[in-house]
């Protein structure tokens, strides 16, 4: 109850911030999530062996979010120069052995969590952003749910049982068909809103596209899961963080989102430049 409850006080919010909120505000939330998200990073960090200055790391996430806002130009220049000051500082309080994994824990915790949700915002303001944003949630959301469900009911064999025991490849499985399923129905909605005057979504490439598209995202959503499984196991923990009731930490709910972002972003590049 209390995993719908928070899916149901929650989902709208992020729709209606996509559809109809302005760029700083976005740029806002996905801040504010990123900064939570990387908090609960650097505590399994923490928990992994690592110290990394965690009042920097999190500065360096907030610049990455300002550039991205005002010069989306030198996002790359933000990331190097937080890298540069990531190691500058683990050389004056880490212990000489401990530099370059500090170091590199904090930034690929940049990467990792900051980086993806940058993106997010940043995807609104291209051409038909907004849709492409929703057709990655639904698609991602939509794998998550029928994962779960066929997973219990009918998962036998098991993925990674070393990072994950319960998840499944009969889940797995499930997973892309509930993402195309899911996928094709909100091009098909946006597709006849748009025939009907109302350009909320808009989705020009033809049904096959949509499908691929759908595939590939739930592949990267279903990988981003398991790389944060990894995560906890070895930092030797059940989840991120007990902020949101019922589903765990923030990391825990945008796990696989980390990834499919960047894909969906690079997707979006590679179809423009050919």
């Amino acid at each position: 109850m209390k995993r719908i409850l928070t899916a149901v006080i929650l989902i709208p919010l992020v729709l209606a911030l996509i559809l109809w909120g302005p760029l700083w505000l976005q740029m806002l939330a996905a801040w504010i999530i990123a900064e939570l998200a990387l908090h609960e990073y650097l505590v399994l960090a923490d928990a992994s062996g690592a110290r990394v200055p965690r009042w920097l790391a999190l500065v360096c996430c907030a610049l990455l979010f300002a550039v991205a806002y005002w010069q989306p130009a030198l996002l790359l220049a933000a990331m190097g120069t937080s890298a540069l000051a990531l190691l500058g500082v683990c050389s004056l309080r880490s212990p000489v052995e401990r530099i370059l994994p500090d170091a590199a824990a904090g930034f690929f915790g940049l990467i990792y969590v900051a980086f993806p949700l940058v993106l997010a915002p940043m995807l609104t303001v291209q051409e038909n952003g907004a849709s492409l944003l929703l057709f990655l949630l639904v698609v991602v959301w939509a794998g998550d749910i029928v994962a779960l469900y066929v997973g219990r009911s009918m998962g036998r064999h098991p993925m990674a049982p070393q990072l994950s025991p319960k998840k499944t490849w009969e889940g797995a499985a499930g997973s892309v068909v509930g993402s195309v399923a899911a996928g094709l129905g909100i091009v098909l909605a946006g597709t006849r809103l748009y025939r009907h005057g109302i350009d909320l979504l808009f989705y020009a490439q033809p049904w096959w596209y949509w499908i691929g598209m759908a595939v590939l995202l739930n592949v990267a959503a279903q990988i981003g899961d398991l790389l944060e499984s990894a995560l906890k196991r070895g930092a030797g923990v059940k989840d991120s963080g007990t902020l949101l009731p019922g589903h765990g930490g923030v990391l825990d709910r945008i796990d696989a989102l980390l990834l499919a972002l960047p894909v969906l972003w690079y997707a979006l590049l590679l179809r423009q430049a050919y």
